[in-house]
């Protein structure tokens, strides 16, 4: 009696593993921006190649099929690889420069990786991150202050329109979810798009380097490069990116 009953319950686990539905991997269109905020400081003198790096989005990510990746999502990646700044004190000597490869791999969504090549469009260091996150005091009818976004797009924090130029153009939107535009043409690879997207603390045209010194960006196949002949590149933990699915 009791084989019976073993067997029966093991029979009964099959067919409930057989009927559960299995996690599916989510498929971000292209085009689709993620404002993410990295989560960890990845020093080049001090990583290797292999070493994981980690972000998380900074606002809720709305996809065109109606499903959305929350604020908080878990992004992975990996350094690529990483070379630490030594002066050459050789007189007139070209410097030999520091660098720092990182690639974006995947995003978790409901404990599911799912795979993701991306490029940066903007990437700000943290001290722009934490003014874009302060209100700015324009005058002193400003009571509430103002949001100025990473790129110049600015609103006020209890308003709808994020306004740019100095005719003050709505370009954005500020919702319950986050701040979200149709991107506009910024700098060379920076293309505008015809839909919607998340761009969190960035300006729709928002490209390039916002607040780091003497570094310069390149993207090479899914990964992206910041390069110095100053110093030892590092990218601090509270440094944001606008990542752009390919």
């Amino acid at each position: 009696m009791s084989i019976h009953f073993r067997s029966s319950l093991s029979l009964g686990l099959l067919a409930c593993s057989a009927s559960a539905p299995a996690s599916r991997a989510i498929t971000l269109p292209g085009q689709t921006t993620i404002p993410v905020i990295f989560t960890h400081t990845v020093n080049s003198g001090k990583v290797k190649a292999g070493d994981a790096v980690t972000a998380k989005t900074m606002q809720v990510v709305l996809l065109p099929n109606g499903s959305q990746i929350p604020k908080g999502t878990l992004v992975t990646g990996h350094v690529v690889e990483a070379h630490p700044f030594k002066f050459d004190e050789t007189p007139y000597a070209a410097q030999q420069a520091s660098y720092l490869s990182i690639q974006i791999d995947g995003i978790m969504d409901k404990g599911t990786p799912s795979p993701v090549t991306t490029s940066v469009r903007a990437l700000a260091n943290a001290s722009a991150v934490e003014e874009a996150l302060t209100p700015q005091g324009i005058d002193e009818s400003d009571s509430l202050g103002t949001m100025v976004l990473v790129g110049g797009a600015h609103y006020s924090p209890i308003a709808k329109r994020i306004t740019a130029g100095s005719d003050d153009d709505i370009v954005g939107y500020n919702k319950k979810q986050g701040v979200f535009a149709r991107l506009l043409p910024g700098g060379v690879g920076c293309a505008g798009t015809q839909t919607e997207q998340s761009v969190g603390i960035f300006s729709p045209d928002a490209c390039g380097l916002y607040g780091f010194v003497s570094d310069s960006l390149s993207e090479n196949g899914g990964s992206f490069r910041l390069q110095s002949t100053h110093h030892t590149v590092t990218l601090y933990a509270g440094s944001a990116a606008l990542l752009q699915v390919q």
